[in-house]
């Protein structure tokens, strides 16, 4: 079974080393050491806090909408043209690229710097192994 270091952990759970850590310290995901002395996440065990973690949220971050892959982050680009426009978003280390109209953009009020949420719903869905 695969295991991770605490900032490998963080990165694929969308938080800092530092909040991994202390979720770890306080038991809240267990860790093993390698013969190196760093400490590991077991695979399983990230996926399953993984979980939990994404159902533990509160109802005021209940969404009411079908598209259920949320990646809150924030704006890093906006481009608008004379119709459409390109909105991109850095959700931890994913970066999302969304094409719509410029009144759509003005409407959000969508700028550099502040927080926004890409939701994607998608018929075909395509999964690496790395």
């Amino acid at each position: 079974m695969q295991s991770y270091t605490i900032g490998q952990a963080a990165r694929l759970l969308g938080v800092s080393p530092d909040t991994a850590r202390r979720w770890a310290d306080a038991g809240r995901v267990a860790t093993h050491r390698d013969e190196s002395g760093r400490r590991l996440i077991d695979g399983r065990a990230l996926a399953a806090f993984s979980v939990e973690i994404a159902q533990s949220g509160t109802d005021e971050d209940a969404s009411y909408t079908s598209a259920r892959n949320a990646f809150p982050g924030i704006v890093t680009a906006v481009k608008l043209g004379d119709v459409a426009a390109q909105v991109e978003i850095q959700a931890g280390p994913h970066r999302l690229v969304s094409l719509l109209t410029r009144e759509a953009v003005e409407e959000l009020g969508l700028e550099v710097g502040m927080q926004a949420t890409a939701r994607v719903k998608s018929t075909s869905v395509h999964i690496d192994r790395t």
